[in-house]
């Protein structure tokens, strides 16, 4: 009896024996699955931002050529617009200087005009006149309204007595039809001066004549030509009768 009352209490101690060991092998186990809480007064570790797509800042491929286009083009419209203020300028000063040529209060007279007699194989594309060497007109146009003004005045009034150098220049484009056509493609160049004695107490009248010199054996570049035709007439006061 007592040795079996031993043998059971050996039995029980082994069997506690074996439950602690269980107890002790899965108590590891157990803590390693709980989640483990930062101790009091901790910041938890930030969390690093999401990274955020950056835009493409970059231009269109075409963007630099535009630009640069906008740019020559804006400073093209300065140049123009400067052009336009020098022109003014140029056109005041030549006024000035024409007042000072054609002082008011000198005692003759001039007047100038253009008369155009070329003939069908030319047409007069742009005319200027410069007296003493100031410009005093000038116009260009090849629509053919210039050239179909057979006569017109380009100065009048008064003028200082003395000896006036008067100087033209004719541009000239051919013109033709058919076969005749290719006449179109060339243009001529007269360039003339005159030496105007203005008298005093006179009116002097003065006709540039633009003509087609020659005939059909003569070469086409010789065919343009001046005349300067120089007339007189007395000044009379105002009021005055002829008798």
């Amino acid at each position: 009896m007592t040795a079996s009352l031993s043998l059971v209490g050996q039995s029980g101690r082994l069997m506690a024996a074996l439950l602690f060991a269980f107890a002790v092998a899965l108590l590891p186990a157990s803590a390693s699955a709980q989640p483990v809480e930062p101790p009091t007064g901790a910041k938890a570790p930030e969390a690093d931002p999401p990274e955020v797509a950056s835009a493409d800042t970059t231009a269109p491929a075409g963007a630099p050529e535009t630009a640069s286009a906008n740019i020559r083009l804006r400073r093209l419209e300065q140049r123009v617009q400067a052009l336009k203020e020098q022109a003014w300028r140029i056109k005041a000063r030549v006024g000035m200087l024409k007042e000072a040529v054609l002082g008011g209060s000198i005692g003759a007279r001039a007047s100038i005009a253009h008369e155009n007699k070329m003939g069908g194989s030319f047409r007069l594309v742009k005319l200027v006149y410069a007296l003493d060497g100031t410009q005093i007109f000038s116009r260009t146009d090849d629509s053919g309204k210039l050239h179909d003004q057979k006569r017109f005045d380009i100065l009048s009034g008064p003028i200082a007595p003395g000896n006036h150098t008067l100087s033209v220049l004719l541009l000239y484009r051919g013109h033709g039809y058919g076969v005749f056509e290719y006449l179109k493609q060339y243009k001529f160049t007269v360039r003339s001066s005159h030496t105007v004695v203005i008298a005093e107490g006179k009116q002097t009248q003065v006709t540039v004549v633009g003509y087609e010199r020659g005939g059909v054996t003569t070469p086409l570049e010789k065919r343009p030509a001046v005349d300067f035709k120089v007339n007189y007439a007395t000044d009379r006061p105002a009021g005055a009768k002829g008798r």
